[in-house]
């Protein structure tokens, strides 16, 4: 805002928060606002700092050019760069009648060091900025700005993504991915942020999906947990991501799996180391894929190869990665294994998506994924099969299961997957895991 800018303002404050409402012309709005894409440190997390830009502005355009009854609530924005200097401007008059109505009134003076982005009000600021170049008359005219200040450290930059997100959240529902992040209280999501920045694999460029794109219009098109067949570098997204690492969190501390209260930088620190080794694990494990990636041109070669895609690497998927650690989460939470011996169990496995288990998610006739809920937890339940079943009949009824989804036998044998059942410590399979033993399997499964 040139060199020095003076805006009339009231100071406030409410919880932990000083902030300032005062009145910007359009005019200024328009030159000096713009949207933050500051704050993540990621490339790619950065332009998720604000929700993309929907078809929703065109019709707030066209409502400020045409509506003589035209109004806007106020925008909250920060001012990046510190906090601008207030002066306190006293009111007397002879009568007294405006005692004590200055309280708080005064003056914001900016030296140009500041710049300015929108933390709530994004469709209307671009609104504002289209509609003035389409009516200049509209330079003069006023909206509301709610101004708190934000700082360029680590500490400034949690306390304006939370207050983003606690705006949002309260407000306009904020998508799953925005949520994560942003949120500075969600300790999984703040988890998954360092993972995509620190984890010496993951931090790679690429390696975690995060946006798909940016359209003409500045929407942003953020990646769900699905993975473009031919994307060159992606091995999973940071939906996908965050979901796994809840899986992982099982036995991890409660404030760590607390999405409302952040925890402490200690917890924090302890968390991120062991759920760091348990994706290194699984990158081992699980057919080796991080080599694999490694030693590859290409992550669609791993993925799905070329008139081959059947040969294809089932933890490039999604589906699988989010399936597999949960059956994983579920078999030591029962204390059927412990971590090492499901990893033991994981690098057995047929790293095809023609083999099983995947076949419960895959069709060799469409050569396509087939999701959905019953195909995921038909995959979770043969997964537990191969790594540690309750009992033999759970695996009879994932392969009764699977037989019903899919209109085939499953193709491994009840009797190679009742090896995986927990011995007692005699070494024989204890009667609890025993339950249904000598009940018929319905449908010729077995």
């Amino acid at each position: 805002m040139g060199n020095k800018t003076l805006i009339p303002a009231f100071k406030a404050k409410v919880g932990d928060w000083n902030y300032y409402i005062c009145h910007m012309s359009y005019g200024q709005v328009a030159r000096e606002v713009n949207f933050a894409h500051e704050l993540a440190g990621n490339k790619e997390l950065n332009q998720l700092i604000q929700r993309g830009l929907s078809d929703r502005t065109k019709d707030i355009t066209e409502y400020l050019i045409n509506s003589p009854h035209r109004f806007l609530g106020a925008l909250i924005v920060a001012a990046w760069g510190g906090e601008p200097h207030y002066t306190p401007v006293e009111i007397t008059d002879s009568d007294s009648l405006t005692e004590g109505l200055d309280k708080g009134f005064g003056v914001l003076t900016f030296d140009g060091n500041q710049q300015y982005f929108a933390l709530d009000g994004q469709h209307r600021l671009k609104a504002i900025k289209e509609a003035v170049m389409k009516n200049q008359d509209l330079l003069t005219e006023d909206i509301c700005v709610i101004m708190v200040s934000h700082f360029d450290t680590e500490e400034g930059r949690q306390r304006t993504r939370r207050l983003f997100t606690n705006i949002n959240r309260n407000a306009k529902v904020t998508s799953g991915a925005e949520n994560i992040v942003l949120d500075e209280d969600d300790g999984i999501a703040i988890l998954t942020r360092r993972l995509i920045q620190e984890h010496e694999f993951l931090r790679q460029e690429g390696r975690v999906r995060v946006i798909l794109g940016q359209d003409n219009e500045g929407k942003l098109k953020i990646a769900g947990k699905s993975i473009p067949k031919a994307d060159k570098s992606a091995i999973t997204s940071i939906m996908t991501l965050y979901n796994i690492l809840r899986s992982l969190a099982f036995d991890q501390p409660r404030e760590i799996r607390d999405e409302k209260a952040r925890p402490s930088n200690d917890l924090l620190d302890t968390s991120y180391d062991v759920l760091a080794t348990r994706i290194d694990d699984l990158l081992s494990s699980c057919g080796v894929v991080k080599d694999r990636l490694m030693k590859s041109d290409s992550a669609r070669d791993i993925r799905a190869p070329k008139d081959n895609e059947g040969a294809g690497h089932p933890f490039m998927r999604p589906i699988v990665q989010e399936a597999l650690t949960k059956a994983v989460a579920q078999c030591i939470q029962q204390e059927l294994i412990d971590w090492s011996g499901a990893m033991k169990q994981l690098a057995k496995l047929d790293w095809k998506l023609t083999s099983a288990p995947w076949t419960a998610i895959w069709s060799s006739e469409g050569s396509k994924i087939l999701s959905g809920t019953d195909f995921s937890k038909v995959l979770i339940d043969l997964l537990i099969c191969n790594i540690a079943p309750p009992s033999k009949q759970f695996v009879k009824e994932a392969r009764r299961n699977y037989k019903n989804l899919r209109e085939r036998d499953y193709p491994q044998s009840a009797e190679s997957l009742y090896e995986h059942i927990p011995s007692a410590p005699d070494g024989s399979i204890a009667d609890a895991v025993n339950t249904g033993d000598h009940s018929d399997e319905q449908g010729g499964t077995s």
